[in-house]
């Protein structure tokens, strides 16, 4: 048999694409992988792993195809691994505030579940619907509240991950508190599938929270804006979830004139900032919020605020900053995901600004957003001409400039082939050698998503 035909016998019919339907998986529309494997259970990924290994098949793991670095690119020599069957919520402990789900439950699954039980899953982004937990996890996902509840790995209790060998690693303990010898599920949150493939693991849940506050407010200078955070954060007393800003050029592209959403505030502002507060006592934490932004106007730091009298106002508040699909009309475009820190951002921004605009002064556009409360930008360029000279002169721009500033190239989607070059902006060449180290430890015939993040 080849190796396909030992890949059907573990996983059976249901459980393999193969030849031209494999073109036919929402995965596969402009990559034409070898086969695309579907298992069942974590059983099922360890027997192909330990195949596939034996064999030097190389396999890409696939989440819900939400990442913009190219984690997931693949040859037609190659592999996909989709866990899309694997997609069941096993478990959720109402006492203990955990949930145990399989590596393919989307993001927006496990929200509902815990709101269904008046639990809260903090970690929420745009894609909420088709991002996959293991996903999530593989690329240490932020979003919108990493301000207060921090990163993807801060909600994982426990990982069950299978290594290349097809080892199961099962450290799916449900404790906060594990200080026993090395925190090995860390390996593989944000280790983009080089390292294993996630198949489950205990998230933890918080108390649904009762009150919830929103308001836009507007801003005019940079230095307001850095102070709005700290004063904000201050003043809400820890209760403050997101800090989210969008430079007037987003807040215009977004709204188009009014066509796609309706203009909360005037559109004459330089910079305009989503603050959410979560909190326990709704009617105690409205009069906090409006003494908070009361307080914000005193000390000049907000120029305009309208805040969200309903959910259906905050819903409308928060489509504004999730409409990111309005951007697409400037395609062809290069998205960015940095972090820089916040002493150095307006700096940044300018510099970017200023060279996008005089390497094109006829077409071009930069437009800026994103998580500020933790040092995360966005850009989406538009730059004009044929497209690879184009990108690698973009690229060349953002990543150049932050090099200076002490930036990183990735806040919360990886660093896949797209940011592979610019791998040493980030990191020294003592913790790159040390990360192909782990790689070569464990996977030593390097099947597991091979190329990305570094070349070995």
């Amino acid at each position: 048999m080849n190796i396909l035909q030992q890949l059907e016998a573990i996983v059976g019919p249901q459980g393999i694409i193969c030849g031209e339907a494999v073109k036919d998986h929402p995965a596969c529309v402009f990559m034409h992988p070898k086969a695309v494997l579907r298992p069942a259970s974590t059983e099922e990924v360890s027997q192909l792993m330990a195949l596939c290994n034996e064999q030097g098949q190389a396999i890409v793991t696939r989440g819900g195809g939400s990442g913009l670095v190219g984690g997931t690119i693949m040859s037609s020599e190659e592999i996909l691994l989709s866990l899309e069957r694997m997609n069941q919520l096993e478990q959720l402990d109402v006492r203990a505030r955990t949930a145990v789900v399989q590596a393919g439950v989307p993001l927006q699954t496990v929200q509902e579940a815990a709101a269904d039980q008046d639990l809260f899953f903090p970690l929420d982004l745009g894609a909420r619907g088709s991002a996959t937990i293991g996903g999530n996890l593989a690329t240490n996902a932020g979003g919108n509240r990493v301000v207060r509840y921090g990163m993807a790995r801060e909600m994982a209790l426990g990982l069950e991950a299978v290594m290349a060998d097809g080892t199961v690693l099962n450290s799916m303990k449900s404790v906060i508190k594990n200080n026993t010898g090395y925190d090995l599920k860390q390996f593989f949150i944000g280790s983009e599938g080089t390292l294993g493939v996630i198949t489950r693991a205990v998230l933890r849940l918080q108390a649904a929270p009762i009150s919830h506050n929103t308001a836009l407010v507007a801003v005019e200078n940079f230095e307001q804006l850095i102070d709005l955070l700290g004063s904000a954060d201050k003043l809400l007393g820890g209760g403050m979830s997101s800090f989210e800003v969008m430079w007037s050029n987003f807040y215009e592209a977004v709204c188009q004139g009014g066509e796609r959403h309706r203009y909360p505030l005037a559109n004459d502002y330089p910079y305009y900032v989503i603050i959410e507060s979560l909190g326990a006592d709704q009617a105690a934490d409205d009069q906090r919020f409006n003494a908070t932004l009361e307080q914000l106007f005193e000390q000049g730091l907000i120029a305009d605020a309208v805040l969200a009298k309903s959910k259906a106002e905050s819903e409308a508040i928060w489509a504004i900053r999730d409409d990111v699909e309005a951007l697409m009309a400037l395609f062809p475009y290069f998205v960015f995901d940095i972090s820089v820190p916040l002493a150095h951002m307006e700096s940044y921004v300018a510099a970017v600004h200023k060279r996008i605009d005089e390497a094109w002064p006829e077409d071009s556009c930069c437009i800026t957003f994103g998580h500020l409360g933790d040092g995360n930008l966005h850009f989406v360029i538009r730059a004009a001409g044929e497209y690879e000279s184009a990108k690698d002169k973009v690229n060349d721009i953002v990543y150049s400039e932050l090099r200076e500033r002490d930036g990183v190239v990735s806040a919360e989607h990886g660093i896949g082939l797209e940011k592979r070059p610019y791998l040493d902006i980030s990191r020294s060449e003592a913790e790159i050698e040390l990360m192909k180290t782990l790689k070569r430890a464990m996977d030593p015939n390097n099947i597991l998503n091979p190329g990305k993040i570094f070349e070995l």
